[in-house]
């Protein structure tokens, strides 16, 4: 943890967001989509839905044009007007602060209430996105085979205190380093206390050897 703070200090969530609601809607246009094409998708979108009231005003059908290049837009869509309006009659326009009720609101799962909490809220909490689940399994971090799992086996085995800048710290490893298909291990900052380098290190060697012998 403190080679991943020394090399991503200050690092934060790449999401462009105005308040709490604006990053309540662009954590849920991000899953399987980039950081990146939320980006692209947001400015327009909350140009002319500026507020909770605005969105829950607006029908799904409404809203798919804005988000169309982002993926599941249409489940997305009707999550979105679906939260807005829960949170404009039920907390008056408020992004709720627990966890229990962030997961309560449609299209909301434990990644996306985390986030909420950690960012908006200063809540101590670890976000699993496929980066973190990615990472923190190489790392041998957690022993997990679903994101909830993770979830736990990283919150007893990370200090409480790094809880919400491990979530960053990880992500962007994943991003940078430790990516999906053929991780960059030899510019790794842990290379030498993870379990997986060496794998793939070997696996590195044995590719270039035969593109030698070739």
């Amino acid at each position: 943890m403190e080679r991943l703070a020394a090399e991503y200090a200050d690092t934060t969530t790449a999401l462009r967001f105005a308040d709490t609601f604006q990053l309540l809607i662009a954590v849920m246009l991000s899953a399987q989509t980039t950081d990146a094409r939320v980006n692209r998708i947001t400015p327009a979108l909350f140009a002319d839905f500026p507020t909770a009231q605005a969105f829950a005003a607006a029908s799904p059908e409404r809203l798919s044009p804005y988000i169309a290049s982002c993926g599941l837009y249409v489940t997305k869509s009707k999550n979105i007007v679906a939260a807005a309006r829960i949170i404009v009659e039920r907390y008056g326009g408020q992004v709720p602060r627990t966890l229990e009720e962030l997961t309560a609101l449609p299209g909301v799962g434990r990644k996306t209430a985390n986030v909420l909490l950690s960012v908006a809220f200063g809540v101590d909490a670890i976000a699993v996105d496929t980066h973190v689940f990615r990472v923190a399994n190489r790392l041998g971090l957690a022993r997990a085979k679903t994101p909830q799992e993770a979830e736990r086996q990283l919150m007893r085995t990370i200090p409480q205190k790094w809880w919400s800048s491990a979530h960053h710290w990880l992500i962007h490893h994943g991003r940078a380093v430790c990516v999906a298909r053929n991780p960059r291990c030899a510019c790794c900052v842990v290379d030498d206390l993870c379990p997986s380098a060496k794998r793939f290190l070997r696996l590195y060697a044995r590719r270039s050897s035969g593109r030698s012998a070739g």
